[in-house]
């Protein structure tokens, strides 16, 4: 049996989504509009054209490939009407730069597997597998569960990195075949979910503390890891990981392995900028060594197993160190009620 499913991207070599060695596979689609995102390439699950400045030799190919006439030569490159275009890729099949790309491919089940297959060798010395991701995969369930399901017939180990806003029945159909599954809280308060995501997070947190369940009572998947994104002025609360925390310590029974908490970084602005969309966080700064420090010293407190807790990600030097010492980390409202 095979399904088709629209990829965003495989990359290879991944350390960060799992254990060991990993080929992670990116999905198109997402139930989510989080303001931060960081892959807006995948929030809309059809392919979308995406124009690259750096790769550009300015031959203009592309301008009269347009069935729409959607293209035009601008004095800082190629500028695409997003009124007008379609997204029908002719534009991308013509250019011989790869300046203009096609951010989205269709896969078959079979295919998709074997090209990650691939990488076995490296899944088998690293005690890694492959991940998906996205986007949000439980977006395409039933490719991406059978996806799974033919992996975990080689042998591979299998993660899943959900946001988690989904049904329970579209959550669970993973299951069998996940051996860990990486669980995105970004927020506690509702309403403050609602504004900065587009949705509240009810249906994540129960989702989440039924996956628990489903682990206790039969052993899968395997492991939990909980993924927290730190976004000043949204997220990077200290009342915000309390919250989280505490939740995690007194709902879930003890079997989260891991919680990761990911500072900002604004390398994705490119992305934007090449989408034609606007990001609200562009302006946002790194969070300093000393911020990300105390973060994660708020995060084991309120977990109560400060072997769990992960802190990742780019930091930025303080600008004046006893500042920052004497507030060690500004509390931003926005992330609890």
């Amino acid at each position: 049996m095979t399904m088709k499913g629209t990829i965003l991207r495989i990359q290879r070599m991944s350390t960060e989504d799992g254990p060991g060695i990993r080929s992670t596979v990116f999905f198109k689609g997402c139930p989510l509009r989080c303001v931060w995102c960081h892959n807006p390439e995948g929030i809309f699950m059809k392919p979308q054209v995406h124009w690259t400045g750096a790769r550009c030799i300015g031959c203009e190919t592309c301008i009269g490939a347009c069935p729409e006439k959607a293209l035009a030569g601008g004095k800082n490159g190629i500028v695409i009407d997003r009124r007008k275009c379609t997204d029908c890729l002719a534009c991308a099949s013509a250019c011989p730069s790869t300046a203009m790309e096609a951010y989205g491919e269709e896969y078959d089940t079979e295919r998709l597997a074997s090209e990650v297959l691939k990488d076995r060798i490296y899944f088998e010395k690293s005690g890694g597998g492959v991940t998906l991701s996205g986007g949000e995969p439980t977006m395409q369930a039933c490719f991406g569960s059978l996806l799974l399901k033919e992996l975990k017939e080689q042998g591979v180990h299998t993660a899943l990195d959900t946001c988690g806003q989904c049904t329970w029945e579209t959550l669970d159909s993973f299951l069998p075949f996940t051996d860990l599954v990486l669980y995105d809280i970004k927020l506690m308060c509702r309403s403050a979910h609602k504004e900065y995501t587009g949705c509240d997070n009810g249906r994540i947190l129960e989702n989440l503390m039924a996956l628990a369940g489903r682990m206790e009572q039969r052993g899968t998947p395997k492991s939990l890891w909980i993924r927290t994104p730190l976004i000043p002025g949204y997220t990077a609360d200290e009342e915000n990981i309390r919250a989280i925390g505490s939740f995690l310590r007194e709902k879930l029974g003890g079997v989260v392995d891991r919680w990761e908490l990911c500072s900002f970084n604004n390398l994705c602005t490119d992305k934007y900028e090449g989408l034609g969309l606007e990001w609200t966080c562009r302006d946002l700064k790194l969070m300093t060594e000393g911020e990300l420090g105390y973060i994660g010293q708020v995060a084991q407190e309120a977990a109560g197993d400060a072997k769990i807790v992960r802190t990742s990600g780019a930091v930025r030097k303080a600008e004046d160190r006893d500042l920052e010492e004497k507030h060690r980390l500004k509390v931003i409202k926005g992330g609890v009620c």
